[in-house]
């Protein structure tokens, strides 16, 4: 029995910015394991930045520090030298963590006090949860990132005295870096998930994530911008013709239209494999939320699975599904060459501050567009939203109502034509 794991050693500086030169930093010692995360533990000794290299994760003179590095290092690679040998297997994080302690001689109260903290609990979530639930590279990316912000609006030390104020300190933070209220709000809404999990595990003991609620203009779902396509416009994209040169771009309609047809994301439509494909449906289990659906496959769906049946794909992958990068950008090809120009209105909030902006709808494209194309095209047709969310997964009406609205509004304009009679 192997155990893949690693041994870090880092200096614990202010998360807003670098320590004062004179002034040592919190060396701790990061150990991840390989299918299970990471433990992190304070080593209780203190070192100047300036005489940490950082490179070779040791001191360039406190001797002291280095020893304590040693004997840490020691210790651990000792359990997992019992693990391999004897428990044939790898341990869990409490059960490192337990032994640590007691090969170590340290006690809980200060290894528990060292994961209290705001940063080192965190990173914790991230390296758990991430791997709990499978997150894509680009969302541990997105995390990351919000955390290197919430951090960089100087949060308390430990996580228990956390106030709305902090709170509302990080949000005061994106916004002045520019971002739109809509990316204020998700951002936000990370932060909250990472206090929940630690409120859950019981290292936090607060609520300020439940009662601080933003004001933020333009992120009710009534104000969200639906981009779409009509019927006609999916018509126009079917029927573009496209030069025998460009077949990249036939195959980004198909996988295009085929989410347009069956309301699948993205995620799920470059998951969908010929195991998936079944007699006159599909059996997916979402990426995003773990839901397991079954959707019937209408006619030009099934055409569209019937028109690569038997063409072998990367991953048994049951159509030519490229990065979502490159997608977008061949769609956006796409509708230019179908002429999809019509003046699309986008509006957005910064701040208090509002902005409309109007673009060609191609400009707008994005494998999204599919699945909103499906639940409008849906709506309209008059199929009960208590149908359309056994497809899409929605989890509640509350999803829908910006999809509501716009049919709303479509048959209203509808009606209108009477009055020219």
């Amino acid at each position: 029995m192997l155990i893949r794991y690693s041994i870090r050693f880092l200096l614990r500086t202010q998360t807003a910015g670098k320590l004062p030169a004179d002034e040592t930093a919190g060396l701790r010692m990061r150990v991840y394991i390989y299918g299970v995360g990471a433990v992190d533990f304070a080593v209780g000794v203190g070192v100047l930045p300036s005489d940490w290299d950082k490179d070779a994760g040791r001191a360039r003179t406190n001797k002291e520090a280095n020893r304590a590095i040693d004997e840490y290092t020691a210790v651990a690679k000792e359990i997992f030298n019992r693990f391999e040998l004897l428990e044939k297997r790898i341990p869990t994080r409490d059960e490192f963590k337990a032994l640590f302690l007691e090969l170590s001689g340290r006690t809980p109260t200060a290894d528990a006090d060292e994961r209290s903290r705001t940063d080192a609990l965190f990173e914790e979530y991230i390296s758990t949860v991430s791997v709990q639930n499978s997150w894509t590279l680009s969302t541990l990316r997105k995390v990351k990132t919000v955390r290197r912000h919430f951090l960089a609006s100087r949060p308390p030390r430990y996580i228990n005295e956390l106030t709305e104020e902090d709170l509302q300190r990080f949000v005061s933070r994106l916004l002045r870096k520019g971002m739109r209220n809509t990316t204020v709000a998700k951002d936000y809404a990370f932060v909250r998930w990472f206090l929940s999990w630690a409120s859950k595990k019981g290292y936090y003991t607060g609520n300020v994530h439940q009662t601080f609620k933003p004001r933020l203009k333009g992120t009710d779902g009534n104000a969200k911008e639906i981009i779409y396509l009509t019927l006609s416009e999916m018509e126009r994209l079917r029927a573009c013709e496209i030069p025998a040169s460009k077949t990249y771009l036939e195959q980004t309609r198909d996988v295009f239209l085929f989410c347009c047809y069956t309301s699948l994301r993205y995620s799920d439509v470059a998951a969908l494999t010929v195991e998936d494909v079944k007699e006159g449906y599909i059996q997916v289990v979402t990426q995003k939320t773990s839901d397991g659906l079954k959707i019937e496959l209408n006619r030009h769906a099934q055409a569209i699975i019937d028109k690569y049946r038997g063409k072998r794909f990367r991953g048994s992958l049951a159509l030519p599904v490229i990065s979502n990068q490159k997608m977008n950008d061949y769609l956006k090809e796409l509708g230019q060459m179908a002429g999809l120009d019509e003046p699309t209105r986008i509006v957005y909030f910064k701040g208090d501050k509002r902005f409309d902006e109007y673009h060609p709808k191609w400009e707008l494209l994005t494998t999204h567009c599919a699945r909103r194309t499906f639940v409008v095209t849906a709506l309209q047709l008059g199929i009960p939203v208590e149908v359309i969310i056994r497809w899409t997964g929605h989890s509640s009406y509350e999803a829908m109502k910006p999809y509501v609205a716009i049919v709303d509004d479509l048959k209203k304009r509808e009606m209108n034509k009477f009055n020219l009679l």
